[in-house]
Parts: C-alpha cells; structure tokens; sequence
C-alpha cells in the first residue's frame, strides 16, 4: 500500500469512504479487508502468560471461553489492580471515550459532532461534581478505585503504540487514567439514569397548552398505574411522615430506557426450593456493552456478575451468600425551576421576594479542528441555568435551573462494594445506607432462604405536588429534605412470597411522597401473572428464562378489542381487509413472524402522534408525542373528557390505521403476509463511530429481526423506525439452591470491545435462543471451562 497505517486509520476516522482510501493506497478492496483484519488483530492484548505489575503477590486471571474474567488474589489490592488491568484490556477504548464524555472533552477528539454532548456535560457540571464525590468517599473505596487505577494505567503503558484501533481512528493517545475518573463515569451514568429533561418539560408543555386540569390529568394517566411495587404488607414498620434527612452541601458548590425488569422468588415458590431471582437491565442497545462481566475471587471478596464500564464493583450479581438484581425505580431527584428576572435588577433572580445575583462560570470546549466554543453558566440558588440543552422547543421558555440531588450526594459506589460482601438480605439491605442516586428496585435473596425488595437512594421531599416546572422564586417549592433510608419502600419475606418490579409504581399511598413518574405497569403486571399462575406454581430457572424470552403485550391485549371493533365499522380494500383480519386473530404475542404485531405498533405510533396533534401545537407536538401513550391506548375504547371535537375520534382512529397500511405497503409491498415484525423490528448495533464515514461497514453489526417490544418482559424497545434500540441485552439467573455456586447470564453484546477480538460479539446468537451461560464462584468447577490463562506477578 502506497499510504502508511496510521494515514489510512486516520483517514477513516475523519470521515474518507473506504473506496477513496482504497484509491490513495493503490490497493483493491479484498486487498483493504485483509489489511483491516490483520490490523485489527494485531492489536488484541494476550490473555495467556506473565506479565509483571504493582501486585505484591501473584494474580491470576483466567477467562473461560466468552472471555469473561475469573481474577483470584491474595488481597483486596491486588485484586483490584487485576480488575482494572483485565477490564481496560477488553474495553480500553470505551473507558475513556466514558470519561471523556462524563468531563465534556469529547469534541477535542471527534470535533464539532462532540460540542452537544460536552456542553450537557459542562453546564450540569459533572467534573465538579466528581471531584466532590472524590472528597466524600471512605478510605477503603478510596483504596480500591486506586487500585483498580494502577490496573488500567498497566495497560495503557503496555499497550505503548499498539492501542485499540479507534484510537488511531482518531489520531490520539489516552492520557494516563485517574481515580476520579471512575467517578466522573458514575457520575455521568447516574445523570443518565436519572436527568430525562423530557420527563418535566413534558408535563410543563401540555400544561400550558392544556389550561383544562381534566384534560391534563387525562394527558398524565398512564397505563396499569395500579400495578405496585410493594405488597400490601411490604410497607416499612411505623412509616409515618415524622422526619427527614438533610439535602447536603452542594458538590462543587455553585457551579454545579428505559427501563428493567427484576423478580426474586422465595423457597416454597421454587423447584429447588430456595430462593431464585432474575434480572434484566434495559439500556440502550451498541456495538460494544456498557456492562462488563467478572468474577473477583480473594481478599474480602467472592462476587461475580456485571458492572458498568469504568466502576469498579458489581452492580448486579452473586456472591456465596446473596443475589441481587436491579431496576430503575423512576423516582424523580431533580427539579426544574422557573427563574424570574427583571431588567431593572441586572444579573439577579428572584427569590422570597429578594433579587439575589447569579452566579456565572465560563466552560472552554476545546474542538478538534475548529474554534473553542465559549459557554457562559449562570446558575441560581437552584442551580445551573439549563435552556440550552432542554428538548425542543422547552429550550424556548428560559430561563430555568436544574436542582439534581446528584449534585449533591453520591455513595453509589461505596454501597456496592459493601453490596458485594453482604453474607445475608440484612447485611445486603444494611449495605444500601451510603447510597443516595439513583433510586434503583433491588430485589434480593440469600441462601439461608430470605428474600426483600428495597429502594436504593433517597428522594428528595416536597411540599407541593408537581409535574412541570417550579416557581424558582417560591420558598414553598424548595425540597424540605429527604426520605430518610429507614423510610424508603421496602419489604423483607412477604407473604406472598415473591417480589418485582418493571419500572412500575414502587407503592400506593405511601406516607412520604415518592415522586415517582412510572408511564406503565404492563411489564409488572405480565410479571406477576407468569409467576402466580397457575395458583401454587413452583419456578424453575427455565422459567425465569421464558419469562426473559415473553413476548405478550398488555398494551395490546388490553387495546385490540376495542381498535378492531372501531375498524370493523369500516369499509376496506382487501390490503385492509386482510390486516384487520390479523389483528383480530392475534393474541398479542410481539413474535418475529408476527405481521399483527408489525400493523399494530405502526397503527399505534401514528395513533399518539394523532393524539398529541389533536390539542398540541406543530412546534410541541413531536415531543409530546413521546408522553401520550397511555391516554392514546385509552381513547381507543373511549373518548370520556373530551380530548377530540365530537364524532371525531373514530374517525381519526381509522386515519391512524390507513396510514400505517400506506406506511407498510409503500415499505414491503401490497402483500401483507409479507409484513412481519422481524422485517421491520431490527437489531442493529452500532458502534461510537459507525456514523463516521464508513467505519459502520467496518465496526457495527447485528441486523437480525428480533422478538418483543417495548411492552413485553422481552423489551427491546422501539426506536426510530420501529427499530430494537433498546432492552436487556444482560440477562441473568440465581437460583440459590440447586446451583449455589453459579450464575446463569449471557450479554447480547458480549465481553470485548475490541472489533478483532473473538470476542466481540460471541454471545449474540445465544442471546437471541435463550442459552444462558454459567458464571462460576467455585474455583474448582470455573476451571473447568478455562481458555485463557494470564499471571500478573509482582514486579
């Protein structure tokens, strides 16, 4: 070849097609595969032999045939540092692209396309707040992170010139790794999990738009809101609204899905008779995992599972003693507040009556290739000052701040490293304390029989009730502390004998307010019929798998009745004819083959976006779109406040549905035998840099028609174009009993990052039938199944 590696990566990373390279390197396109083979290959790090580290005794870590890390140590330190080493050889790249983004410095590598994401970054102010976070922790999770530190800088020294190939994509080199950079990823995760500007600027839109309050509670109704977390004897003991804790000091100071499903039931309701528990996290669907699998074994610890990529614990998983799984409960920790100002007080909003000056900091975003972007931050006493990034057109009615209790309290990760020693559900339940954001549903079970449901965190208290936006100025909306840990919903061996949740309501009538904004209880409710029925059922871990794998929608079961009864009053063509005959022979099952599955979620995101344009302006309604779902199932069998003018919600009904006929013929043709879901609900997973130039040729894959949608236990999600971009990609089994010492995962997106790895997405087929994988904690049957075997010996 006429051009040098490093020109050519570079050239693909700036955006050059693969023909034009092919060109300026004289060579054909067989001749370029090769090359990116090789290149690709030449890269991965070995996973076989010794290598010399900072350990003061030998490490051993051992893969088994996915690629998943056994790491066993003499102590907490060294098994650290070995943790950080395996995790950065697998997923260097994607490390610190996360911390790059949580510090707001991802445009100084990928240019311009990187300024949005660096601006919500630097306003929110989530260096600062790392840092904060840093100031906070106890020594021991503070020793820890160190070590895990000196793991990840092993192998960015060892890597020296041979890095993952998206590095030289981008023509950089990392910098050497921090402490507080696990914490700027916690950080920014948590911010993910729990910011969703949408969520208030949603109800704050149809409110002014609404005026009406019947049709704004009509607006906010969501789908089977009756469908609790906790059962009616799952509420803390004596859990009056007597105290509260305090807020905090803010971190940094002025400068500050989707979704999961988890169960866990108790002996007397399984086949082994000891607890079992599942759990499948809902995220957004790439190339590459944000979880990453472990088994650490030495020192204090004995855990294996899944963390997130840059947090050095196990966020979900076993040990000897425990299991554990999570959700996000959707309790909400942050507000937005409407500022006043007045040109007669400069540089001031209001507050209690008094003008109080802003404060205002400068963020410099460094852009690859181009002039710095300059942002100036004001914040009040609520916080920073967040119109710039608010979803169109809620961008349009600043000013307005973010108050975050992320700002000002962490303890994530120090609960999940105390989490991952719990020997019982009390020591587990006791290990939750430091925790604060986010709000998770964890259930969990021990081996000695118990089981219990907890809220993570804590929420902040409010006086008054609301969906939209605060009055910055009024004492009366400021947070009146928080729900003390002894208060947070919970429940330890109901009666019933089982516990879930599905990102549903955590409780009905709950003595403090939860905040909580759940859109649906279809997912919860779907959980308890599969592990209730029939009456005395016992659970096996095929159970929990098929519970994993189904596909019934609620939504539609709940829905076909009364849309096929408004569509059978209707004259159609044969297209129409044959359509609605699917609709009225399906029983609701989201199954790749499925044309009715296909007609009805087309049908029924035409029908929200009729819905919402039905009151909402053309400038608002695309967003609000997004919050209608509950009403739009509603309206299918009635119209009871009002919502379309008189005689036209049947009407519009039969719209939606030709529309989606149009839509579906002009994409597959007139046959409609031919409109199966899987043509049209795809997995694609694409890398961080697949939408540069052609590297999505080189870096994504997948492209499978898949079961489920964002209704079913089997959520994946429904994006743009009805594509799979969201759902649990990790799925995991604890059966406490007969298999004490496993656990049973498997990851869509399988272990490695690196796209020349074996690795990289191994675990895919077996994700799409079902087949779970073991996860040993016994050393002995883990080496069983060793492929890999790496020694990392003191020097």
């Amino acid at each position: 070849m006429k051009l040098s590696e490093q020109e050519i990566l570079r050239r693909l990373g700036a955006g050059d097609s693969i023909a034009a390279v092919c060109g300026a390197a004289s060579c054909s396109r067989e001749e370029f595969d090769n090359w990116w083979q090789e290149c690709l290959t030449r890269r991965l790090p070995s996973m076989d032999g010794d290598v010399s580290a900072a350990v003061s005794s030998s490490v051993e870590i051992h893969r088994d045939p996915r690629g998943v890390p056994h790491i066993y140590a003499d102590n907490d330190r060294d098994l650290f540092i070995a943790f950080g080493f395996a995790m950065a050889q697998d997923r260097l790249f994607q490390m610190d692209y996360l911390r790059r983004k949580a510090a707001g410095r991802l445009a100084e590598v990928l240019g311009p396309d990187g300024v949005p994401s660096d601006t919500v970054a630097r306003t929110i102010g989530l260096p600062k707040i790392a840092h904060g976070e840093w100031q906070r922790l106890p020594q021991e999770t503070q020793s820890l992170i160190s070590a895990f530190t000196v793991g990840v800088n092993a192998v960015v020294e060892a890597a020296a010139d041979n890095l993952p190939i998206e590095f030289d994509l981008l023509d950089y080199r990392p910098q050497p790794w921090r402490e507080v950079d696990c914490l700027m990823i916690e950080s920014e995760f948590r911010w993910y999990l729990t910011g969703r500007f949408p969520v208030i600027a949603i109800p704050e839109l149809a409110k002014r738009a609404l005026q009406d309050p019947t049709l704004y509670r009509a607006f906010f109704t969501g789908e089977a809101l009756d469908e609790y977390i906790l059962p009616p004897d799952g509420y803390p003991e004596a859990a009056t609204k007597q105290s509260s804790e305090e807020v905090g000091d803010l971190m940094g100071g002025v400068d500050d899905g989707i979704g999961s499903n988890n169960w866990v039931v108790n002996g007397p309701r399984s086949q082994s008779g000891k607890p079992m528990l599942a759990s499948d996290p809902h995220i957004a669907f790439e190339a590459v995992s944000c979880w990453y699998q472990a088994h650490l074994s030495g020192g204090s610890f004995n855990t294996a599972g899944m963390t997130y990529v840059g947090m050095p614990a196990i966020m979900f998983g076993r040990n000897a003693g425990v299991a554990w799984g999570i959700t996000n409960n959707i309790c909400s920790l942050r507000d937005l507040y409407q500022e006043r100002t007045d040109p007669e007080h400069p540089n001031c909003f209001l507050y209690d009556g008094q003008w109080e000056p802003w404060h205002e900091r400068t963020e410099t975003i460094h852009v690859r290739d181009a002039e710095p972007v300059v942002k100036s931050i004001r914040s009040s006493r609520n916080g920073p000052i967040v119109d710039e990034i608010l979803p169109s057109p809620a961008d349009k009615t600043g000013p307005v701040s973010l108050k975050w209790l992320g700002a000002y309290q962490g303890g994530w990760l120090t609960a999940l490293l105390q989490m991952n020693r719990a020997n019982d559900v009390q020591q587990f339940n006791e290990a939750l304390r430091p925790w604060h954001v986010p709000t998770f549903a964890l259930v969990f079970a021990d081996v000695e029989g118990r089981i219990g449901c907890k809220t993570s965190g804590r929420v902040p208290i409010r006086n008054i009730a609301e969906r939209g936006y605060r009055p910055g100025w009024d004492p009366a909306h400021q947070w009146a502390g928080l729900i003390p840990f002894e208060q947070m919903p919970g429940a330890i061996d109901p009666a019933r004998g089982w516990l879930g949740s599905a990102n549903n309501r955590p409780a009905s009538d709950f003595p403090y307010p939860l905040s909580a904004t759940s859109p649906s209880g279809n997912r919860a409710r779907r959980i308890r019929q599969m592990i209730e029925e029939p009456p005395n059922k016992k659970c096996s871990r095929e159970d929990f798998r098929d519970m994993h794998l189904d596909v019934l929608s609620l939504r539609a079961v709940e829905c076909l009745p009364h849309l096929v009864a408004v569509l059978s009053g209707s004259e159609w063509n044969d297209i129409g004819q044959t359509a609605l005959e699917a609709l009225r022979r399906w029983n609701g099952n989201a199954e790749p083959d499925s044309v009715a599955t296909t007609i009805f979620n087309v049908f029924f995101t035409d029908w929200a976006r009729a819905t919402a344009t039905a009151r909402f302006d053309e400038e608002s309604r695309t967003l609000l779109a997004a919050g209608t779902a509950g009403l739009a199932a509603r309206l299918l069998s009635e119209d009871a406040h009002g919502w379309f003018a008189a005689g036209d919600r049947e009407q519009r009904i039969r719209q939606s549905f030709q529309q989606a006929l149009d839509e579906l013929q002009k994409r597959f043709g007139p046959s409609v035998d031919q409109w199966t879901w899987d043509r049209l609900h795809v997995f694609k997973l694409k890398h961080v840099l697949g939408s540069r130039g052609d590297l999505g040729t080189l870096l994504d894959y997948g492209g499978q028609g898949v079961r489920g949608d964002m209704q079913s236990l089997c959520n994946t999600g429904s994006g743009p174009d009805w594509t799979a971009t969201t759902g649990g990609g990790f799925r995991m089994v604890a059966d406490l009993g007969e298999d004490q010492r496993v656990l049973w995962t498997i990851d869509a997106q399988s272990q490695s990052g690196q796209p020349g790895s074996p690795h990289y997405q191994d675990q895919m087929e077996d994700w799409l039938t079902g087949s779970y994988h073991r996860l040993h904690l016994d050393r002995e049957d883990a080496a069983a199944t060793v492929k890999y075997r790496l020694s990392l010996r003191p020097g």
